[in-house]
Order: C-alpha cells, then structure tokens, then sequence
C-alpha cells in the first residue's frame, strides 16, 4: 500500500485505496470456513478440540475453527522457542534490522487483505483497518531504526586503567510470552513481538480468543520474512488454560501483555509469585478530554467524536469523560450530538461506515448496563440504543451515545466501559478540569483543546497521562503512531512507564551486562 493511513488521518483514502481493499476483502472471503492449527517450533500442529470465530457484523458466518490449545501445547511451544532463542540470540544485530524491515515491507505488500480480514474478525472499518496494519508495519521499522541508531546498544564505559577495556551491551532474556488484545489483532500484537524480537529474544504469542485469525496471519508473514523456525511460535485458546500456563512457565523469561487492568495486575502476580521476572503490562483508561472557554469548538468536537466512537469506543486511549468549561458548554454539546448523529453504524467492510460492531455480546451488556445508569443518574442527549433490525440484526451493534448530568465521581465518570460511549460534564474553570481529569486510577492519554498557550502549557505540566495531546481533531486522546508519539500509561494504565513506540521500548526486552577486559 503506496498511501500510508494513521489513525490521525483526516483526509479520505484515494479510489486505488478503496479499489485496494475491496480486492483484499474478497481475496480473504475466499479463504474462510477452514480448520487452523496452532504454530509451534515452525511446524503445524492439528489438535482434536477447536473453537469457532465469527464475525460481530454477522454472527452467522463463521471465519474459521482454530485450535483450542492445551497447557502441554503451551509448555511444547515454549521448549521450541528455547531451542530457538540459541541461535536466534546469535544472529548478528544488523541482520536481525534487516530482517526486521523485510517483514514491515511485508506487511506494507499484504496490507490490504491483512486490513480486509480485520474487518471481517475485529469488526474495524477500512480506515480503522488500514491504520492497524501500517502501524504494525512501522513498529517493525521503527525497532529496526532504534536498535541501528544505538549501534545495537553496545557502548563503551569509562576505565580504571589504559589497559582495561569495558562495554555495557544489552542482551536478550530468552523466551516471551505476547499476549495480545482483540481491538488492535495485528498492530499490538506485532509491536510487542517485535520489540522482543529485535533484540534477539524468541516468542510465545498467544492471541485473544475473538481474533486468532489475524494473529495466524501475523505469524505466517514473519515465518514468510525469513525467522528461523520457532523464533515465534502460536498456540490458540483460552485465557484460562493457554494463558495461565504461559504465566506459570518457569521457562517463560519475560512476559508482555496488553489487556484490561483486572487481567493485567493478576497476571503480574501471578508472573513473579515464584521469581522475579521482567513484565510490561499496557492496560486500561479512562480518557479526559478538556475544552476550555479559549477553544476552537470545531477542532474540539472533531477530535472528540473521532477519539470516542473510532473502533465503536473500543481503544484503550478512547476520550471517555469530556470536561468543559460552562460558558462555551451549550454550543459544545449541541455541535457534539449533531456530529454524533452523524455518523453511520453498520458493515465495516461499506466505505462510509464509522461505527462496526462491537466485538461480542458481553460488550453490548456491558453498554446497556451504562446506558441504564446514565438514565437513572443523568441524561441521554443522543445514542442509547442497541440496534438489532434491519441490516444490524445479526451483530452487535450500538448507536455512539452522550451523556451529561452525571455526578463527577460517578461510576461511569471513573470505570473503563470498552464501548462507543462519553459522559460530557460542565466545570467552572481549567483548573477544575485538570483536578477532575486527575482523579482516576488510570493515566493512559489525555487531551486539551484550547487556543490559549498558558493553557496549554498548565495542562502539559499537570496532567497525570503518559501520552497528552492539544487541539488536535484527528483524535484528541487517540491516535498515537510508533516514532511519533510514545504510547505507554501512568498510574493503573502501565508497569513500565516506558511508552510502546517510543525511544525506551526495546531496551526492556534487554538486559545489561557489563563486560571488562584486561590486556
């Protein structure tokens, strides 16, 4: 793909674009209803039990049966990224670069079906789609950039003496356990792989049960690049079984996980209950947007509506609480409805779709259980309903919905929902704003929208989030792209405060060792 979509991209894609992805589409139709195995140690591995996966747009099409692994698969798979990590730890740092950009040129070659079987499994829209994919791609760039630049992070340290000579290299842990999301199936998953592979590491990747599909795509194109067989390996299933053995395996070195809070502090626990182990956890966060009386309302209420309702809400960097200062509140909230009823829910595969579905049936729960206390607590301005007639009937679809005159320390003012769904609240001044953005256990991303430069500087200098953004309408709390924006959280939305994408990820695949010759 010649034109490279991010998720900030406020232009419309090009025909060739659309003609692109319409040919990806039925290129990947063609290729469904079959039975996959799981990947380890290079080879396929048929098991007896399997697990069906749909498509939340139409829930009577099944994508594919892919295996449901065993703890004795997962142990299997872990031995073959061992065998692995022996050689693949010795292949040269600048080959590794290389072959690190041969799968992002991959990536960009097979964007389009890669983006097409997203929409079909995740329920992305194409823009969405096309986004995941380039991001995975420029992860894979960008590693290789960051290991070329710190020549393979191999530098000279001071000595004691004229004949003593010492280096500081990092080198690889060993084995990694992925565990990856559904709402980004191709691009978190690879950036996490990435990042422990670049270093020499080898991989375990277990993908979320609602899209292994595009998790077995990933692993087919890096096995394509060139990796030596079991430098990644795939195992399939649940959390419960495939996720907790990776967890319990002594021989699992370190572990990357991207997911929710609960599942993510329980996994650390349960990491490092026997020893210390290295672990980077990305998890939730419930997203401030402020819109002080100093701004540009057009830009506020673009990037508002695109950070809330892109992927239908289900980002973990969503704007999901709006604090507006009252006296530009009424014109604020009327132009964010209007907007809001906008825009079109349905196929994600149709070009004017921003809204897919959500990704199952516990998540349409969990937005009528909001929309409920919104209604009992505060008030609806538009949205609220699940839509199941018509073309919506066979998938989990949800109108986008605002609320306001909800209580500032109400549940749903505090708790991560993972639906297209923002409360919108008046305060007095930006300084209340920023006390109440503040207040959450969570400090993933932020945004401002002011055109005053005091402003926004007070914000910059305050806010508790790791990723923090002004005026931006491409996403006022989305939209992070890896070597332009670190994206890593503070407080309950991050282990490591080291963002993914940005110039200190790799290094915690990494461990030092200093080494000293006399001659």
């Amino acid at each position: 793909m010649a034109v490279k979509i991010t998720y900030a991209s406020l232009s419309a894609p090009g025909e060739d674009v659309h003609r692109g992805y319409e040919q990806g589409l039925g290129k990947v139709r063609g290729t469904l209803g079959l039975v996959h195995p799981l990947l380890i140690g290079g080879k396929r591995r048929e098991v007896r039990r399997t697990f069906p996966d749909v498509n939340p747009a139409d829930t009577r099409q099944v994508l594919g049966h892919f295996a449901l692994g065993s703890r004795q698969d997962v142990a299997d798979a872990v031995l073959a990224a061992q065998q692995a990590f022996s050689e693949w730890s010795k292949v040269r740092w600048r080959e590794r670069v290389v072959l690190m950009r041969r799968v992002a040129d991959l990536f960009s070659e097979r964007a389009f079906e890669f983006a097409a079987l997203m929409t079909l499994e995740a329920g992305k829209t194409r823009f969405e789609a096309l986004g995941d994919v380039s991001e995975a791609a420029d992860f894979f760039r960008y590693y290789a950039q960051e290991m070329e630049e710190a020549g393979g992070f191999d530098p000279p340290l001071d000595r004691l003496s004229l004949n003593e000579e010492t280096r500081s290299v990092l080198r690889p842990y060993g084995v990694w356990a992925v565990i990856s999301p559904f709402n980004f199936p191709v691009a978190l998953a690879a950036g996490m792989c990435a990042g422990a592979l670049v270093g020499g590491n080898t991989v375990v990747l277990k993908p979320a049960t609602d899209t292994p599909f595009s998790a077995l795509r990933l692993v087919e194109l890096l096995e394509a690049a060139g990796l030596p067989p079991g430098a990644v390996n795939l195992v399939t299933g649940s959390g419960d079984e495939v996720g907790a053995a990776l967890v319990d395996s002594p021989e699992v070195a370190g572990l990357a996980f991207t997911g929710s809070r609960e599942v993510g502090e329980r996994i650390a626990r349960q990491f490092n209950a026997s020893r210390l182990r290295p672990y980077i956890l990305e998890m939730g966060g419930k997203n401030p947007a402020v819109v002080t009386a100093r701004a540009d309302l057009g830009k506020a209420v673009e990037g508002i509506a695109r950070s809330a309702f892109g992927a239908s809400g289900q980002k973990c960097s969503a704007c999901s609480r709006v604090y507006v200062d009252r006296r530009a509140y009424a014109e604020f909230a009327e132009r964010l409805v209007e907007r809001t009823k906008s825009l079109r829910v349905g196929d994600p595969s149709e070009r004017d779709v921003f809204l897919g579905p959500l990704i199952n049936g516990r998540a349409v729960a969990t937005y009528e259980a909001a929309v409920s206390e919104a209604r009992r607590d505060g008030r609806v301005l538009t949205g609220g309903e699940v839509l199941n007639e018509g073309t919506h009937a066979h998938g989990h679809f949800v109108a986008p919905t605002v609320v306001d005159r909800l209580p500032l320390d109400h549940r749903l003012m505090r708790e991560e929902l993972f639906v297209p769904f923002v409360a919108v609240a008046e305060v007095g001044s930006l300084e209340e704003a920023l006390t109440w953005a503040n207040r959450s256990e969570f400090g993933l991303t932020a945004g401002i929208f002011s055109e005053d430069a005091n402003e926004v500087r007070a914000f910059f200098e305050r806010i508790e989030a790791g990723v923090a953004y002004a005026n931006r309408p491409g996403g006022a709390t989305t939209g992070a792209w890896p070597g332009v924006n670190s994206f890593g959280g503070w407080k309950a939305s991050g282990s490591s405060g080291r963002g993914a994408g940005g110039p200190y990820y790799i290094q915690q695949f990494l461990r030092e060792q200093s080494q000293t010759r006399v001659t």
